[in-house]
């Protein structure tokens, strides 16, 4: 499912032409694809590969002297701030468990002050970008970032449930014991198989219903209500947490929004 590209408020209409912005959601995960966005210095709450499908890209982290990279792996809730805007780029976004981080660190070839840099399948990555209608499930598999697997029945029923109505008020003390679980081993184990936390794959559903909203037409606002957000500054804000923009900067430049569910 996706959506045209939107009114344009803040881009060059130019370089919307060449190269627009292509956003691709689904639980867990999502592909960025288009032009560098003039970010001041953040964090986000997940996990980040950037690649430079033009040329190589600076990043401020910190006091540390500035790192030029093709590839970075941004790590969560860690400030940073990408000095190039007008390089086009990718970004693959993931709930950073365990598995996932350790996949896609592995993928990196060096560090560079504690960072990693310079993945693997860069080149790939990059042709994969230039394709008219590119495979969400390539990107991931080539940027080493696993989909998870959800195996245990009464997990998937939970995720099941909230997928069906994300409305409805998510407490993981009530689902565990709705599951015959303890809380703690609910949690852990449904992190371990669904890739993010519990309150995480709460935010990821509302999140792609917004966005199914948004692409049938419903203003942003409506949308989140919706969804369940409380109120259309918490979805903005989960939204710039999840990806380092707001939701009215990608509205700006001209983004088409892809959904897989």
């Amino acid at each position: 499912m996706g959506r045209p590209a939107l009114p344009e408020t803040c881009a060059d209409a130019t370089a919307v032409a060449v190269a627009p912005a292509r956003l691709w959601l689904r639980l867990g995960h999502a592909v960025y694809v288009g032009p560098g966005m003039a970010l001041g210095a953040h964090s986000s709450a997940i996990a980040c590969l950037g690649v430079g499908l033009d040329n190589t890209f600076r990043v401020r982290v910190a006091d540390t002297p500035d790192i030029t990279a093709r590839s970075f792996l941004f790590r969560a809730r860690v400030t940073h701030h990408i000095l190039d805007t007008d390089v086009r780029k990718l970004f693959c976004y993931f709930d950073p468990t365990s598995t996932a981080m350790a996949r896609a660190l592995g993928g990196m070839r060096r560090t560079v002050h504690g960072f990693a840099i310079d993945h693997r399948n860069e080149a790939e990555l990059i042709a994969l970008s230039g394709e008219p209608d590119p495979d969400i499930e390539k990107f991931l598999e080539l940027a080493s970032i696993p989909a998870p697997t959800i195996r245990d029945p009464r997990i998937a029923a939970v995720a099941a449930a909230i997928r069906d109505d994300p409305t409805q008020r998510q407490r993981a003390a009530e689902k565990a014991a709705a599951a015959g679980l303890s809380t703690s081993y609910f949690l852990r184990t449904f992190a371990e198989q669904a890739g993010t936390s519990f309150r995480r794959y709460v935010q990821w559903v509302r999140m792609l219903h917004v966005a199914k909203a948004y692409a049938a037409g419903y203003d942003l606002t409506r949308a989140a209500t919706d969804a369940g957000f409380a109120s259309p500054s918490h979805f903005s804000d989960t939204f710039r947490a999840m990806f380092g923009l707001t939701p009215t900067a990608f509205v700006g430049i001209r983004g088409e929004l892809h959904i897989l569910d």
